[in-house]
């Protein structure tokens, strides 16, 4: 495909030049037939150098790239560009890549020889994640008698898959499961061999609870023995995935939506390891279901299928959600809800959760606008101020109203901002599968 033409440097100066003659044959009779015939010649080898530049030139492009990227981080793109044809070609290089991301080391000007190649490089970095299209490169080409220049499309197009940077999700999860960790929240202390699942006998280390003494055992030994305990395995972490147009709030340069998925990838990445299945459903718009799987192959399809899940304009409904869960899951699993709750929302929500409760162990993570904090904590030096802090008080209290009217447990019930999710969640799964409660 081929765009306008647009003239060279050449045929402007050749048009200036022919110009010039034209006033200079105004006041000499004798330049007039050059003139006329000067401008016959550039007017015929214009039209065939505009008409033999319609043809795309014999240039042949490679696009070389990754086709998993991740948000956020730069990647690089190679275009190498084979010259096919019998004579030099100058040209510009501009690849077309997604507008909206960051890009370095683009545009590229240069000549290629006959028989010759080169190789372009250049940076992206992603804003977003999903899929995104790479289409024909454009090449900017002289015509053969150096008069135009003409914009032609060639090479592939390619599709790739922008996914969330799991590098820095696993570092959320180390973070987390740091028990000693002050940003983990309160020290906690793991005692050794707690667990519901019974793994072997061993001699007695100091440190032991003298609850996990076997008696028996050690009577028929004549020394102390104690029963060792595991977590429990083979359990399900479902998650139940608000994806209604709430969930576009953001804070800072990330949307509670996105805050929500991390936490759901990071949370699924520390359950497979523990040996638990993970599974999703969406509501709110945008409904998927991804089956509970267990081990890296659960965790890889859970990625795949979230990976270019958006919210939506649309209105959760709690309720149908829940049903819907309950048709789908038989099996007794963790299920969390990730939304962002409203006071309207109280009664719908509370119906979902004692739905799912029925079978399941359900918690309820809400996302918390951290602009509401700041508002909140501001000092009032004003009239705006005032009225600005009296109104998001109020708006916080008809919160905290909403989620009391819930009727949820605290331990089952997280008010939270975006930021402390993945963290908050990982350290809640954790106390479930030490006590055994699932």
């Amino acid at each position: 495909m081929a765009d306008a033409l647009t003239p060279t440097r050449t045929l402007l100066v050749a048009a200036g030049a022919w110009t010039a003659l034209g006033l200079a044959a105004s006041f000499v009779a004798p330049l007039a037939l050059v003139w006329q015939g000067a401008g016959l010649a550039l007017a015929v080898a214009g039209a065939l150098d505009a008409w033999l530049s319609r043809k795309a030139p014999a240039l042949r492009i490679e696009r070389e790239l990754a086709h998993v990227w991740s948000v956020g981080t730069w990647n690089k793109v190679t275009l190498k560009v084979h010259n096919d044809s019998g004579r030099t070609l100058p040209l510009d290089l501009f690849d077309d890549y997604p507008g909206e991301w960051e890009m370095e080391g683009l545009g590229h000007t240069s000549s290629i020889d006959s028989g010759a190649w080169i190789a372009v490089s250049y940076r992206l970095r992603p804003d977003k994640r999903g899929k995104a299209r790479f289409g024909a490169p454009h090449l900017r080409v002289v015509s053969p008698l150096r008069l135009w220049s003409r914009i032609h499309r060639i090479g592939p197009e390619t599709s790739i898959k922008i996914f969330p940077d799991f590098s820095q999700l696993l570092g959320h999860t180390l973070s987390a499961t740091d028990r000693r960790a002050p940003t983990a929240g309160a020290v906690r202390k793991r005692r050794r061999g707690e667990g519901t699942d019974f793994r072997q006998l061993r001699e007695y280390r100091q440190g032991d609870a003298m609850r996990s003494i076997d008696w028996k055992a050690t009577a028929r030994t004549g020394k102390p023995i104690t029963r060792e305990y595991q977590e429990e395995r083979d359990q399900q972490v479902v998650f139940l995935l608000d994806t209604g147009r709430r969930m576009q709030a953001r804070d800072d340069l990330t949307t509670h939506f996105d805050h929500a998925l991390n936490a759901v990838l990071t949370l699924g990445f520390l359950a497979q390891k523990q040996g638990d299945a993970v599974g999703l459903m969406s509501f709110g718009g945008d409904t998927r279901w991804l089956a509970p799987a267990k081990g890296r192959n659960g965790l890889d399809r859970l990625l795949a299928g979230v990976y270019d899940l958006h919210p939506t304009e649309m209105a959760p409904d709690y309720t149908q959600a829940a049903s819907d869960l309950l048709n789908r899951l038989s099996k007794r699993a963790f299920v969390v809800i990730i939304t962002n709750l409203r006071d309207e929302d109280d009664t719908a929500l509370r119906s979902a959760c004692e739905l799912i409760s029925t079978k399941h162990l359900v918690m309820c993570a809400s996302l918390r606008e951290k602009v509401m904090d700041r508002a909140r904590d501001t000092q009032v030096d004003s009239l705006a101020d005032a009225l600005r802090y009296s109104a998001t008080v109020h708006y916080l209290q008809q919160r905290k109203e909403a989620i009391r009217r819930l009727g949820i447990r605290a331990d089952r019930l997280i008010d939270i901002t975006p930021e402390r999710l993945s963290m908050t969640l990982v350290n809640r799964y954790l106390d479930i599968k030490e006590s055994g409660q699932l």
